[in-house]
């Protein structure tokens, strides 16, 4: 199994070329093959103990707390079957596009609450907790985090910047960890997307101790017009396979943040283009392909709207997805978390009506909804920099995933069975939405450009 990257041999070729593959092809007998080879690739290529623990924390626990999130739903009680926990703000990187208050003083949830956090959830059936920043591993107890919960499965979103041997060979040990490590495009891309020098090199060196390691390794790309080209391609994906990555994912950017860059967002056809590449390759290459936008049948759905998924932010604020950054409740507050989802106001009013509006992201298509929301329920701007109001009345409205009457539904049996059961609306949208509430940002007249913050990302040396 070849790994290394010669820098040198870091060049993409700029033509575009579709995945071979015709819809009249008959899928099952076209994914069998790719299958097999994708289990041999698990098989040979990770240790054994994590990918037994993979497929059990994550796969028979994880079904096993969507289940429990359904019975729920039906007794009218409501708590999300995953959680994602931002655990510091602090980053050694300055990305385009970013949410977060990395330039200020470093914040972190303490060990302590996080371990509760973690109880409480896993006392409702969920096993499965993604953990985002900044940048997860400059808090220096993430891996105590990690060793305290053997019961549960862990997916990092990291640049992979401090995964050393060291720290892999721990993370190994754990065995409940998999590293989601971002690239976003070829080595000049990747400096001025992450606003310093030597980006690539340095989460590629992570990339390879993480497979040295014998890790499950993914890695993700917030897909906007300057890695397009690059990375939404055959070429990108045989080379993740041959380093030894096992999955990968596909963010679409959003233009969000003190310094969003509305000039590196998709448009709706760039979207469309991204979504069939998604679908394609999953019926085509021996590596995992997430998505979280999508159900089977190719309609956009936002799980925080779905009820899917929540976040928790550095402060311990608990909001309906990472880049909307308001909350009414605290992991802090003295009630329970079950009672606290449960009960919540703010968010069930965030999901049912985003819902009643649109399948697709409320902060691209309608911050109005959000800002009525905030007024609403008094709730708090979470960030260090006390503006997230401005940037959402400064929000261009543009298209998400959801693409009316451009629906893509998966190719691969596999994707179409997991997505049924485990992947879907719950009935959010066909309980709340109504069509002719939903505004088409493509046939709305732009806003002014006036007030939009210019970028002025520092290079750091």
């Amino acid at each position: 199994m070849r790994v290394g990257l010669a820098q040198n041999a870091w060049t993409f070729d700029n033509e575009f070329g579709r995945l071979k593959g015709t819809e009249d092809s008959t899928p099952q007998l076209i994914e069998i093959p790719m299958y097999l080879r994708m289990a041999k690739r698990f098989a040979i290529e990770t240790d054994k103990r994590l990918l037994a623990k993979a497929v059990w924390a994550l796969g028979v626990k994880g079904l096993r707390s969507v289940h429990k999130h359904k019975q729920r739903l039906k007794r009218g009680e409501f708590f999300p079957p995953f959680l994602y926990l931002s655990v510091i703000n602090s980053c050694n990187l300055r990305c385009q596009g970013c949410w977060v208050d990395v330039g200020a003083k470093q914040h972190k949830i303490e060990l302590d609450a996080a371990n509760r956090t973690i109880e409480q959830a896993k006392a409702m059936g969920n096993s499965f907790f993604g953990i985002l920043g900044g940048e997860p591993f400059m808090h220096k107890e993430l891996l105590d985090l990690f060793e305290a919960h053997p019961d549960v499965y862990f997916q990092v979103f990291t640049n992979g910047h401090f995964i050393t041997d060291e720290v892999a060979a721990r993370l190994r040990k754990c065995g409940n960890v998999t590293p989601l490590i971002s690239v976003e495009g070829s080595e000049i891309i990747s400096d001025t997307r992450r606003g310093r020098d030597g980006v690539l090199n340095q989460t590629i060196a992570g990339i390879e101790a993480a497979v040295r390691n014998k890790l499950l390794v993914g890695v993700c790309t917030s897909v906007c017009k300057s890695n397009i080209d690059d990375l939404v391609r055959d070429k990108w994906v045989d080379r993740l396979i041959e380093m030894g990555v096992m999955y990968t994912w596909f963010h679409i950017y959003r233009p969000v943040g003190p310094e969003p860059n509305p000039q590196l967002a998709l448009s709706s056809e760039e979207q469309r283009r991204v979504r069939q590449f998604v679908v394609d390759t999953r019926a085509t290459k021996p590596i995992i392909v997430i998505d979280a936008y999508h159900d089977d049948a190719g309609n956009a759905l936002c799980p925080a709207v779905t009820g899917f998924t929540h976040h928790v932010g550095p402060w311990g604020d608990i909001e309906p997805c990472p880049v909307i950054q308001l909350a009414t409740e605290s992991i802090h507050d003295s009630k329970p978390l079950k009672e606290t989802f449960n009960e919540s106001g703010f968010l069930r009013d965030f999901r049912e009506l985003t819902a009643q509006n649109t399948r697709g992201c409320v902060i691209m298509e309608r911050p109005d909804l959000l800002l009525e929301l905030a007024d609403k329920h008094g709730a708090r701007d979470t960030t260090a920099r006390g503006k997230v109001m401005e940037e959402l009345r400064n929000v261009e409205p543009r298209r998400s995933q959801y693409q009316p009457g451009d629906e893509i539904p998966e190719r691969s049996f596999v994707y179409r069975w997991a997505k049924k059961y485990a992947f879907n609306d719950f009935g959010t949208y066909g309980k709340h939405y109504q069509e002719s509430q939903y505004r088409d940002p493509d046939q709305q007249p732009p806003k002014s450009s006036a007030g939009q913050p210019d970028s002025q990302l520092p290079v750091l040396n």
